[in-house]
């Protein structure tokens, strides 16, 4: 119901948001066919870091967005993508945009009762000026998550090439495609620190001004902009 509203106004904007797997980057064998011999380890010693796909989908559109994260994602990773993302969209699809509705998955750094994930997404909505919906997938329904086939896309793509460097996983994300469309990628350097959270008096105050959908709490929130 709230995704068929969301696509059929034009005031809301519907994104699908989720986090792939790690990528080690290295000369590790990944699985998958290709049509050129190629030599890869068969073990794990070699890698020589990972970059996170964090991916935001409109499934209206069909646009797709990869920020790839060098550090281990955080709440605030996952609101900073959002963030970046929204101004990435707000002059072309977000055009008298008013709400987001957002699918994501009930992960434990993006679920409605982890305390800096929901502080971080008041806080957009405030300075946003936007209505936003977080409408979750319950366990085991992930996999119907939209953005979920775009990654099956790009896994798709690079299976069984080689990733041993940044530029490798950045080059083969960049020239997947979508519905006939190439992904804006974007890397992210920023270092992210685990453990930030809330008091719960803080917490109490905050959740105070959601409204959670009677029998779905966990799984169907609103926000919206407050004042001050």
């Amino acid at each position: 119901m709230i995704n068929k509203y969301a696509d059929s106004s034009e005031t809301t904007l519907r994104i699908s948001f989720d986090a792939k797997a790690d990528v080690k980057i290295g000369n590790l064998s990944r699985g998958g066919k290709n049509r050129k011999e190629t030599k890869a380890d068969d073990h794990d010693f070699g890698v020589d870091g990972k970059i996170t796909p964090v991916g935001v989908f409109l499934p209206k559109d069909k646009d797709l967005f990869l920020y790839m994260v060098k550090s281990k994602t955080t709440s605030d990773c996952y609101v900073d993508v959002l963030e970046k993302c929204w101004k990435d969209i707000s002059n072309t699809a977000g055009q008298g945009v008013k709400e987001l509705v957002i699918n994501l998955d009930n992960g434990p750094q993006q679920n409605s009762r982890r305390t800096q994930f929901m502080k971080r997404i008041q806080d957009f909505s405030n300075d946003s000026n936007l209505s936003i919906t977080l409408a979750y997938y319950p366990p085991y329904h992930s996999k119907y998550n939209p953005i979920e086939r775009p990654f099956g896309s790009l896994e798709k793509h690079w299976g069984g090439e080689i990733l041993s460097t940044e530029e490798a996983v950045l080059g083969y994300a960049k020239t997947m495609k979508w519905a006939g469309k190439n992904p804006k990628v974007e890397v992210v350097d920023k270092v992210y620190e685990h453990g930030v959270k809330l008091t719960k008096k803080e917490m109490d105050e905050l959740n105070a001004g959601f409204v959670r959908k009677s029998g779905i709490e966990k799984w169907f929130v609103q926000i919206r902009p407050r004042a001050g």
